[in-house]
């Protein structure tokens, strides 16, 4: 969420972020809504202070034997907490309109993001690797899933719907090795603190991380009012929640490898077949908390903890810095690592790595404080999948397969899959 202190002051900077994200701009509404809030705040303050000062003066009063004006007094005090319940109440409804207004935001983008609409403006910032060259015709994971034997689209359907899938047998045991082999990489290489966290959050969690009350369309909720996280970067960056830590003790860096729910209410018609847009996923999150002067840094340092799990599996892939317009919500700036899938020959994104600045602080109110410092000052954050197991799933079976409908494990994965070097058809 951005501070209205920082609008007030900078209004032109708020309207020309938006502008770049295709947004209209609010800078003028946001200040007049302010100020009625302010105008509301001092009314209600000048009320205690008169009510206050005028109780003393009835105590003088009396003790003047002035009933006269201690009943005049008496009269003014009466009033004014008829008047104080609404001033307060006036300006208990501006606070929140105010704060449910910030709260619909988007983030202000870094001055070196790309400009531009969509996913069609977005830079390539690296290539790694080929593509593969074969002899035999590429297919898509699900043809090559169905002929093993493997994956199963149709028991799913009739367990839960569409956007669901059965794995079975060495499947099954690739896409835990999968899991296993991030969080095994991103633990003991690249120095995030494992996290077994809940899949169930308060609107609260959801609040602080930018997900409510904007995209509140997008999540499953439970009978109860709580909601399934759409992804760990909920529950990891939430931690820190209400919290001042020590900025000796920053930078923390959190992973966990959960299942991930998405209602993907807006995908309608899109990537229908198959495991690449699904209601329930595995993921392995990347969370860190710093300060506000290594952020950046941080940025590119998680980027390359998401980018080495696709390097130790041999997949081609491209690292693509976003344009404004394709960004998330609450991002400065993100990058997405897209995997080269040869059955749909084009690349898909299987990572996407943001830093988010104070904004999720400032929703969460999680600060820091240096060792000398008498203030605190709200913590930076950021999020990346390292990275989305499912869709690692894909890249793995289009990559490696070969021309017999056989698929090859990559050599990073075959101490997780008990001695199987192959994956063949099922007798």
């Amino acid at each position: 969420m951005l501070d209205i202190k920082w609008i007030r002051e900078n209004p032109e900077a708020l309207d020309a972020a938006l502008a770049k994200r295709g947004a209209e701009p609010l800078s003028q509404s946001l200040i007049a809504l302010d100020e009625k809030r302010r105008s509301a705040v001092q009314k209600a303050q000048d009320l205690l202070s008169r009510r206050n000062a005028a109780s003393k003066e009835i105590g003088a009063a009396m003790a003047q034997k002035n009933a006269e004006l201690a009943d005049k007094l008496k009269a003014e005090v009466a009033e004014i907490k008829e008047t104080l319940p609404a001033a307060e109440e006036e300006e208990r409804a501006l606070s929140t309109e105010l704060n449910d207004q910030l709260s619909r935001i988007p983030n202000v983008p870094l001055d070196e993001v790309p400009v531009g609409k969509d996913e069609h403006d977005n830079v390539v910032t690296r290539i790694v690797g080929e593509r593969p060259r074969w002899n035999h015709t590429p297919k898509e994971h699900f043809e090559i899933g169905e002929a093993l034997g493997y994956m199963d689209f149709e028991r799913a359907t009739k367990l839960s719907g569409s956007r669901f899938t059965v794995l079975t047998g060495p499947l099954a045991k690739l896409e835990r090795a999968l899991g296993q082999f991030m969080i095994d990489l991103h633990t003991t290489e690249h120095g995030y603190t494992e996290v077994s966290s809940p899949l169930m959050v308060r609107g609260e969690a959801l609040f602080g991380t930018g997900n409510l009350p904007k995209f509140e369309e997008d999540l499953f909720k439970t009978t109860d009012g709580r909601y399934l996280i759409p992804t760990a970067e909920v529950t990891l960056t939430n931690l820190v929640r209400e919290e001042i830590l020590d900025q000796e003790k920053l930078p923390l860096r959190f992973t966990a490898l959960t299942p991930s729910f998405r209602s993907e209410a807006g995908s309608a018609g899109r990537d229908t077949r198959g495991m690449l847009r699904q209601h329930q996923f595995w993921k392995c999150e990347l969370v860190s908390i710093t300060d506000a002067e290594s952020s950046i840094a941080e940025h590119e340092r998680m980027t390359a903890c998401a980018e080495e799990v696709l390097k130790r599996l041999g997949l081609h892939f491209r690292t693509m810095t976003l344009c404004t317009g394709d960004m998330g919500f609450g991002s400065r700036k993100t990058y997405d690592l897209e995997v080269w899938l040869p059955g749909q020959n084009t690349f898909r994104e299987i990572s996407s790595c943001s830093v988010c600045g104070d904004f999720q602080a400032r929703r969460m109110n999680a600060r820091y404080r240096g060792k000398d410092d008498k203030a605190t000052k709200f913590v930076h954050s950021l999020n990346g999948s390292g990275t989305a197991v499912g869709r690692c799933l894909i890249a793995v079976l289009e990559n490696y397969l070969n021309e017999d409908g056989s698929v090859t494990i990559p050599d990073a994965l075959l101490p997780y899959m008990g001695g199987l070097t192959k994956i063949e058809r099922a007798a």
